[in-house]
């Protein structure tokens, strides 16, 4: 009696996306975290291959879903906004194997009280192991900024954070003897988590109003016997679009 031996298989690894603990620990931590993230959007929105992330769980090493991190914030230069199908999906963790292999370069932590100096330490040797090039840490409480670069060593302290320049993001960093300002390579100042939302809010009412000034316009244009055609085109409309708002 001859014995065939089955093949193994190996289990499938998980990757979790989620430890179920909140994004952040307080109002204050939160708030820097948005202002952050959301700047760095708005900075590099016309370039799809930088990918901006936060509390996004990250993979370095194929198979082994026990070294992870999720930094507050960080930037992936050489890696598109989205994936998948014409790139609208978004990643529910970073796995860099499927990355070509490529690390975020810059992280930003922001800490909170409940952070302690074994659990920064840690992340400092993670950063430093998997090919972080910018590493920075803001403790709002505090007002205090530190900053670590990559050399040939490995992350180096930055020794004067004072109107750094990050190489990479090239954004302007201001400590100040209150709060953190960051400003973008225009000379603009970063927007606090308050701006964003207000910034927004405007932005919406400013939307409607346009929109409701564009169909209040229509009928005045056709009374004045221009074409369908013609609103369209003077309007920044599809020729569908005018026929949709005449007939409401």
């Amino acid at each position: 009696m001859v014995l065939q031996i089955q093949p193994s298989t190996q289990p499938e690894v998980i990757y979790p996306d989620s430890d179920g603990q909140p994004i952040a620990n307080n109002t204050i931590q939160f708030g820097w975290i948005v202002e952050i993230k959301q700047n760095l959007d708005w900075l590099f929105a016309e370039d799809p291959n930088v990918f901006v992330a936060g509390d996004l769980f990250w993979y370095p090493v194929e198979g082994r879903n026990k070294i992870v991190n999720a930094p507050d914030v960080m930037v992936v230069l050489g890696r598109p906004k989205g994936v998948g199908v014409a790139r609208r999906r978004h990643r529910l963790c970073y796995q860099q194997w499927k990355e070509e292999g490529i690390a975020p370069q810059v992280v930003f932590e922001i800490l909170s009280p409940s952070n302690t100096q074994t659990e920064m330490d840690k992340k400092l040797l993670f950063y430093d192991r998997y090919g972080v090039e910018e590493y920075y840490i803001y403790d709002p409480d505090r007002n205090n900024l530190r900053g670590w670069l990559h050399s040939e060593d490995g992350l180096d302290v930055i020794p004067q954070m004072e109107d750094w320049v990050s190489p990479l993001l090239k954004i302007r960093f201001v400590p100040s003897s209150e709060v953190l300002q960051l400003y973008r390579p225009d000379g603009e100042r970063f927007l606090t988590y308050t701006e964003i939302s207000r910034n927004a809010e405007q932005e919406r009412q400013r939307a409607e109003l346009a929109e409701q000034a564009r169909r209040d316009a229509i009928p005045r244009l056709l009374q004045m016997n221009l074409t369908i055609e013609q609103i369209a085109q003077a309007l920044g409309l599809s020729v569908e679009e005018v026929r949709t708002l005449a007939q409401e």
